[in-house]
Formats: C-alpha cells, sequence, structure tokens
C-alpha cells in the first residue's frame, strides 16, 4: 500500500514522514515489489499502465494545484470584505481639513 501511494505521490519525502518510515526503505520496497515475477501487484490488480500512471500522478498535481488556488481565492475575498468593511465605518468625506495661510 506504502508503493503504491508511492507511485502516485509527487513528494516522497513528505510520505515517508508521513507514514513514519526512512524514505530509503519505501525505494527498496518499491524495487522489491518491481522484482516479483508476478504479472499482478500485491493487492491483486493488473498493473497499471505507464501512461495512466503519468495521467494519474499529473491529475493529482492539477487538484492540489486547485485546490491551493482555491484557498487563495478565499483569503483575497476575506481580505476585500474587511477592507470593504472598514470603508463603511469611515464616515469622513475624504475632503482635507481647512488650514490657515502660512505668513510666508
Amino acid at each position: 500500500m506504502a508503493v503504491e501511494r508511492m507511485r502516485n505521490s509527487t513528494n516522497v519525502n513528505e510520505l515517508a514522514r508521513e507514514l513514519g518510515v526512512n524514505r530509503s526503505l519505501m525505494y527498496r520496497w518499491r524495487g522489491q515489489l518491481a522484482a516479483t515475477p508476478s504479472d499482478e501487484t500485491a493487492n491483486g490488480q493488473a498493473p497499471e499502465d505507464p501512461q495512466a500512471a503519468k495521467l494519474r500522478e499529473e491529475n493529482g498535481v492539477l487538484k492540489r494545484a486547485l485546490a491551493e488556488k482555491g484557498l487563495e481565492v478565499d483569503f483575497f475575498k476575506g481580505a476585500l470584505q474587511k477592507i470593504a468593511a472598514r470603508r463603511q465605518r469611515n464616515t469622513d468625506t475624504g475632503e482635507r481639513a481647512s488650514t490657515t495661510k502660512s505668513g510666508k
């Protein structure tokens, strides 16, 4: 299961930290699974087409990017709402206060 997640992951270091194992151990597991003579993976399914795996990985990257952009939009919406609230509270007309002329 860890090797399958590793195949779909873009950051093996982060995945290794999440699983609490050394990164080199994950590569060793991947090598051992690749060396098995069976045409099926450990979970009993046929191995995935390399092109499909690449598309699945790209899809994951794009989903993460979309989620990140959604968070950015939410942040800026909140910031704009705060600015609008401050402007509504400000009752000043925006005109300059009159001053006396200097003696020059």
